[in-house]
């Protein structure tokens, strides 16, 4: 799973008006509301980028495999304290509704933690899910490049950018 910064903006206004018209939360802007839960995104988005870089350095700097690249990646998250991969939808869906409880922006918060979770999980998810579409078409592409091989590493991020490019998701 991950989510993409050109589709931060879409997903916090979905958010926010989800949240809205269910009444769940109170607010006489939910622009700002959106903003409040962009802000959240783009910070994740900006500390996973860390993550990975790091995880690289470390890679290179160690000599190790590329194999070893998910693991490295798993202990810099866990050492900066964000949760990627399968525990990152929790883990933001924790970060918007501890952002909603502080926000000047947010009048009164009237739902559970709980239904704000079910209310949020399934716009978050559909947007979190696009890699997997990506990453799929991505291989479809390069079937005549063997996988795990270095040539397979720099053409898969090749393709993975042309794609994400013309999707408007970086």
């Amino acid at each position: 799973m991950r989510l993409y910064s050109g589709k931060v903006r879409e997903l916090s206004e979905e958010l926010a008006r989800a949240l809205i018209e269910a009444k769940d939360i109170e607010t006489e802007d939910r622009g700002e509301v959106a903003k409040d839960l962009e802000s959240v995104m783009n910070a994740y988005i900006e500390s996973e980028r860390q993550v990975n870089e790091q995880a690289k350095d470390l890679l290179q700097s160690r000599g190790l495999p590329q194999t070893e690249l998910p693991r490295i990646r798993r202990l810099a998250a866990e050492k900066r304290g964000i949760k990627i991969g399968d525990e990152m939808l929790d883990y933001l869906l924790d970060q918007l509704i501890e952002m909603l409880m502080h926000s000047g922006n947010v009048e009164e918060v009237y739902a559970e933690d709980h239904e704000l979770r079910r209310r949020m999980r399934p716009a978050l998810r559909k947007h979190l899910e696009i890699e997997d579409a990506v990453a799929a078409e991505v291989k479809s592409k390069l079937k005549h490049v063997q996988e795990g091989t270095r040539t397979w590493e720099v053409e898969y991020q090749r393709v993975m950018g042309d794609i994400q490019r013309r999707k408007g998701l970086s």
